[in-house]
């Protein structure tokens, strides 16, 4: 029985030994990171992310594809997630327990970790007759999957024109839906809400030619003041094959959340290990460009984890993380 608890001690002081020389103790902590459908930019680049938070946070952070912003909301809710990227708006419809949140009842168990990336509201068409979001009344729209944050962006957008349902055709499709749809003349416009340029529309422009439809002057003005995590962007002349203007739209904003019970020190080892190393970041996915501290700080709906509010702190800025 001796020689049995000194062996076994041995193995624990052998483990300990090289679990301090590995860095092993470090990385023991894992978290799930939901992101979006495989074909999403959310999926790609949480893969990257995650990559750089396992090789400088010593957290083994594992990215997997899911339905998007509310799925992932859900799940860090239910405790299966412990960070997962969504729209600015919808996280802000979680906090509130309004629009896609209403039946469920509002949530705060999760932080805001940083803004990422623009994921801009785009309109487009084939339709000649189509030149404003005026136009769009009697046409076939798509609007986006019922009760996802396109949905909610194209209601925005919809509203702030005095445009209800029952004044277009909308249809219910997915980025890939839409794409092809509007190829066939099935639609004659639709809302794409992700980062420009976006595939499917860069495919559009080049094999039949589509145009961007601008959200601007007062229709802008109105969603802006209606809507606070809406913010102005243009998608600049050149950014699809054939655009030679400049576009004016509105942009939400791609944010990774955090569980609000994740560890204060694991948070801001996170947060650093994005925010230290986005040029290397950006040579594996263009938008590790837009990784800029100024941009990841600018949520106002939601409060911010402890841990990256320290991060963002030690770089002159202060953001709130308050209920």
């Amino acid at each position: 029985m001796k020689k049995l608890k000194k062996s076994i001690l041995g193995m624990l002081l052998t483990l300990s030994m090289a679990c301090s020389l590995t860095g092993c103790s470090a990385s023991a902590e894992r978290m799930m990171f939901g992101t979006g459908g495989t074909a999403g930019t959310y999926y790609a680049y949480g893969g990257v992310l995650a990559q750089y938070m396992k090789n400088y946070a010593g957290v083994r952070v594992t990215a997997v594809s899911t339905g998007g912003s509310k799925v992932n909301i859900q799940s860090i809710q239910d405790g299966d997630f412990q960070l997962g990227f969504s729209q600015s708006d919808v996280l802000t419809y979680a906090w509130e327990g309004t629009r896609a949140f209403e039946k469920d009842g509002e949530t705060h168990d999760f932080r805001v970790l940083g803004a990422l990336y623009a994921e801009t509201v785009q309109l487009i068409t084939m339709d000649e007759d189509i030149n404003s979001v005026e136009d769009l009344r009697g046409k076939s729209v798509s609007i986006g999957e019922a009760g996802s944050g396109v949905y909610f962006n194209a209601i925005d957008v919809l509203d702030g024109a005095g445009i209800g349902l029952q004044d277009i055709k909308p249809q219910y499709q997915s980025f890939e839906d839409s794409k092809e749809a509007l190829k066939d003349g099935k639609v004659d416009a639709a809302f794409i809400v992700a980062g420009a340029p976006t595939t499917a529309i860069t495919e559009l422009a080049t094999t039949n030619g589509v145009k961007l439809i601008d959200i601007n002057g007062d229709l802008q003005k109105k969603i802006l003041e209606e809507c606070p995590y809406y913010k102005p962007l243009t998608i600049k002349a050149g950014t699809y094959p054939k655009q030679d203007k400049d576009i004016e739209t509105i942009t939400v904003e791609a944010t990774i959340l955090v569980s609000a019970k994740a560890d204060k020190e694991t948070v801001y080892k996170l947060t650093a290990a994005l925010f230290d190393n986005k040029k290397e970041i950006a040579k594996e996915n263009a938008k590790g460009e837009e990784l800029e501290l100024e941009n990841a700080s600018g949520i106002k709906t939601v409060p911010y984890h402890e841990g990256a509010a320290k991060y963002y702190k030690e770089h002159g800025i202060t953001v709130n993380t308050e209920e």
